[in-house]
């Protein structure tokens, strides 16, 4: 983006005023929107004492990019590219960490937040008003009909009514990805913070041991302007899963439960395609040398194994969700390669123990427990690329 003189001399004397507040931005493939925000910011803090911290989950379209090249002429601007990784509250969290503003605001950067709002947030956590300032869609005075999507709006209610039950906290819209508080709020207890999901404000809300103060702002929240939408139709799945994350998580790992979740549910789709089999070949291949339970079986583990491997890649692995045909059938291979693997190991420990004396049902609910665990570490890193 080019500067213009004026812009170009209120970027350089930015250091005129202490550095009060930062705006964390989390993006994907966003380039479009970068400009036209950071004009919307400069006009609604002024020409210092803020930054801008685009954090990108690696965009495909140049948004990081992008924000480089704003950067280079404008240090109240910089950029996070993650690799590997993604998710809108992870983002926010790194965002946060990477400051040293001792206020900081979450917002998107699709324009359909208006930074307007920032500095009379900012005044209310300055002066003490408030812990976290909330841009809320719901309050009195707040408008959505410029957004016109009347689904996400019962949507949102919905999962609002829920978040109050959890936090505690009477808001009208916990579930607000735009707000503001003390940078330190977070800082103490990020390490506690799941940074699953979508939503980064019910996890501080859920989080913070303290009681916490909130002012909610009347929003009037836009329509899209470029990009992609972070939410997608797993997003009530993703707001469960946060709440499993805060409560259980420590216990069990959160993707492993879903894993282990999904492969009990393809247990069922195993022995249900099975049967279906059995009962409309009727012994066809009694008299062959491959028998109607062997072709059946192999029938079965495949569909199961299929069914398994897209709703593991919906939902247990959303945040690096494989897309396309090629990329998806790769990752199908890999995934039964996977599988087989895990297969012997549960059949290898299951006969083991039976040999050692071990009563069947507990050796084979041991041998399953293996295979699982084999499974998902491997899945994990060779299919979606979890640990790179």
């Amino acid at each position: 983006m080019e500067m213009s003189h004026s812009s170009l001399e209120q970027a350089l004397t930015a250091a005129s005023r202490p550095l009060e507040l930062a705006v964390v931005l989390p993006t994907f493939n966003e380039a479009a929107n970068i400009a036209p925000m950071v004009r919307r910011l400069e006009a609604a803090l002024g020409p210092s004492g803020w930054e801008a911290i685009f954090v990108d989950d690696d965009s495909h379209d140049g948004t990081a990019d992008a924000v480089r090249a704003i950067s280079r002429a404008d240090p109240r601007i910089r950029v996070i590219q993650r690799f590997g990784r993604r998710g809108l509250a992870s983002a926010a969290i790194e965002g946060v960490c990477a400051t040293a503003a001792p206020i900081v605001a979450v917002m998107d950067a699709d324009l359909q937040h208006d930074p307007a709002l920032l500095p009379a947030m900012l005044d209310a956590v300055r002066s003490g008003q408030c812990d976290i300032a909330v841009a809320s869609r719901f309050v009195e005075g707040a408008s959505m009909e410029a957004w016109n999507r009347p689904d996400r709006e019962r949507a949102s209610a919905l999962a609002n009514r829920l978040a109050r039950k959890v936090t505690g906290v009477t808001l009208t819209d916990p579930m607000s990805g735009f707000f503001m508080l003390r940078t330190e709020t977070v800082l103490n207890d990020a390490h506690r913070l799941s940074g699953i999901g979508f939503k980064i404000l019910l996890d501080i809300l859920a989080t913070v041991e303290r009681p916490l103060v909130v002012k909610e702002f009347p929003m009037a929240f836009g329509a899209r302007a470029a990009g992609e939408s972070k939410l997608d139709r797993t997003v009530v799945f993703e707001f469960l899963v946060g709440l499993y994350d805060k409560w259980l998580g420590r216990i069990i790992p959160t993707r492993f439960a879903l894993f282990g979740t999904i492969g009990a549910m393809g247990v069922l789709v195993h022995m249900a395609v099975l049967s279906a089999f059995l009962a409309t070949v009727g012994g066809s291949f009694r008299d062959h040398l491959i028998t109607d339970f062997e072709i059946g079986q192999t029938l079965a583990a495949l569909v199961a194994m299929s069914f398994n491997f897209v709703l593991n890649n919906s939902l247990t692995y959303a945040d690096q969700r494989l897309k396309g045909a090629g990329p998806l059938l790769r990752g199908w291979f890999k995934f039964a390669l996977t599988c087989s693997v895990g297969l012997l190991a549960n059949v290898g420990v299951a006969a083991v123990l039976v040999r050692m004396g071990m009563h069947t049902y507990p050796a084979a609910l041991s041998g399953i427990v293996v295979g699982s665990v084999w499974n998902y570490a491997l899945s994990s890193r060779f299919v979606w690329g979890r640990f790179k």
